[in-house]
């Protein structure tokens, strides 16, 4: 494989794709040397069969708002690749989705999914229509109709679609209602329901708290662990809750949270009462990260991010390419000792470069952030026997998941002078897997 020559090809036929183009070659560039000794992979041109998905659906969604006003927006499902099991990946919603980012998403969910050890392909899916300032009677009526397209597509052997930004517990619960009412049957086809109809108990928590799981387990083999260690975490939503609420748990100290509009930096600590305001700001009312800032007398920082601020550890939390070149060289001169991405590919290029140039710990988000994933697996195997495992069955579960995605990027990733590559060892532990299950598969 020449991974330069795939790249341009794919580009010549998939334009204006950035970050396809990008997650593609961040993950060519490392597998190149493992996928060259085996000469029957070439044979099969099972690289170019791996970076196309499947399939993808591009449909249209017609919805009515409150003022019975007809609003149309862009519905997609991109399956990649189904060679380890169903389809599996999240639905945004988001105004900045488009066909470009969800095929980057889904290539990459491959690969976190096969990390995973669960039987789960990869997928993902969404739509430009944001539920910002929306009423629940128009999200609902969006998702009802968002499914009504989309429902035909998918089922628990099929694809399994589970939340993303902008699609939480109340959108998930009305695409479900409306797949029931579509199909006439009670499956488990959407994941991260609520715990009353097939939900899974740490399911709202598992990113953040896998992400924060792996964290440990890098920061062991420095012979370290959290406490009394500052951190930094982009982002308010779920993810940067969670992994807030576990960082504090295990003795560390955040200082920054934020938003689209602007960050805080508290140099106090954002404590437990602090973080239960900060929920209940985000999930409850849908404020603005500046309204902490306002209530407790701390730092805000209107249009910018955290990253030029003095810490141990940074958790981005928030959205792709959040974390450019300048600001890794920030974190660097800081003294960060170790970035773990609880967003999907938050660090662009020239930043990855950066952190592995400085030596220092760095989690690529298909292996740091895959507990989302991982305990959306576990809520199919519980849908599948039709039982609800204990809190502490879950976690202990998403535990040594983590554990293991982490052994394998360190079996991977280990370079000659002891240095571990996360992102190569993560890639080619992901890749293999999926390569494997192709080639036993035939020319399909």
């Amino acid at each position: 494989m020449d991974a330069k020559k795939v790249l341009e090809d794919l580009k010549r036929r998939f334009p204006n794709e950035p970050e396809y183009h990008q997650a593609v070659e961040e993950v060519l560039g490392t597998i190149e040397e493992e996928y060259n000794k085996h000469p029957e992979f070439e044979k099969a041109n099972l690289i170019e069969r791996l970076c196309i998905p499947d399939r993808v659906y591009q449909f249209r969604v017609t919805w009515m708002d409150d003022k019975g006003q007809i609003q149309t927006n862009m519905g997609y499902r991109v399956q990649h690749n189904n060679a380890i099991g169903p389809y599996k990946g999240g639905i945004r919603f988001h105004s900045s989705v488009n066909l470009g980012i969800l095929k980057f998403l889904a290539f990459e969910q491959t690969f976190k999914n096969s990390l995973t050890t669960l039987p789960m392909g990869g997928a993902k899916g969404g739509s430009d229509f944001s539920p910002r300032g929306k009423s629940n009677a128009e999200v609902m009526r969006f998702c009802q109709a968002f499914m009504l397209e989309l429902g035909r597509h998918i089922g628990p052997d099929i694809d399994v679609p589970a939340g993303d930004i902008g699609v939480g517990g109340r959108e998930v619960g009305y695409m479900f209602g409306m797949y029931k009412k579509l199909t006439r049957e009670f499956s488990g086809v959407l994941t991260g329901k609520g715990i009353e109809f097939g939900g899974s108990l740490i399911r709202p928590e598992a990113t953040g708290y896998g992400n924060v799981y792996f964290l440990m387990e890098m920061l062991k083999t420095k012979g370290t662990d959290l406490k009394g260690k500052t951190v930094l975490i982009s982002g308010s939503g779920n993810v940067a809750q969670y992994t807030a609420e576990k960082v504090l748990q295990l003795g560390g100290k955040v200082l920054t949270m934020s938003d689209s509009n602007g960050y805080i930096y508290d140099p106090d600590g954002i404590d437990r009462e602090k973080l239960d305001y900060i929920m209940e700001l985000k999930n409850l009312y849908r404020g603005r990260i500046r309204e902490y800032a306002e209530k407790y007398g701390c730092k805000y920082v209107e249009g910018a991010r955290p990253w030029g601020e003095k810490a141990d550890i940074a958790l981005p939390s928030a959205t792709q390419n959040e974390i450019n070149g300048d600001d890794a060289r920030k974190l660097v001169a800081n003294g960060v000792m170790a970035v773990s991405e609880g967003a999907n590919m938050p660090s662009t290029p020239e930043a990855i470069r950066v952190f592995q140039d400085a030596k220092i710990l760095y989690a690529p988000g298909k292996a740091a952030n895959a507990g989302g994933v991982s305990v959306s697996g576990l809520e199919m195997s519980q849908n599948s026997e039709r039982l609800s495992w204990t809190a502490e069955e879950v976690d202990n579960r998403l535990h040594s998941i983590m554990e293991n995605i982490h052994q394998n990027c360190v079996k991977y990733g280990t370079e000659p002078d002891g240095y571990v590559n996360y992102v190569k060892g993560a890639n080619v532990a992901g890749f293999m897997k999926v390569a494997k299950a192709m080639m036993a598969q035939g020319i399909v």
